[in-house]
């Protein structure tokens, strides 16, 4: 077993998007905390592979995006679920927090 403390993650770089590789080498899945300054987007993207993903708002509020500009209201607590070749990004409009789950890693 192994415990994770997301309090020591909680920093933010003005105007950018800072990463934290919380789980990486595990065979089944990755953990990965990513924090966004207000306004900061993490731009939509996709993967050539099979598998899924969940984004998890710790904090703040955003969008959820897809593609065709496709968004949905992101709030904390909020989870995304989608396979990993659907294009996916955030957008945050307040500092947000996300906790991005991928199974299989890549």
């Amino acid at each position: 077993m192994k415990t994770l403390k997301l309090a020591d993650t909680n920093e933010f770089t003005q105007g950018a998007m800072k990463r934290f590789f919380l789980v990486e080498d595990s065979e089944n899945f990755k953990i990965i905390n990513f924090n966004l300054d207000a306004g900061v987007t993490f731009p939509v993207h996709s993967h050539d592979l099979d598998g899924e993903l969940s984004i998890q708002v710790l904090e703040g509020e955003g969008y959820f995006l897809g593609e065709n500009e496709a968004e949905i209201p992101a709030n904390k607590g909020d989870i995304l679920i989608s396979q990993i070749r659907e294009p996916h990004g955030v957008r945050a409009t307040t500092k947000m927090r996300i906790l991005v789950t991928i199974a299989p890693p890549i």
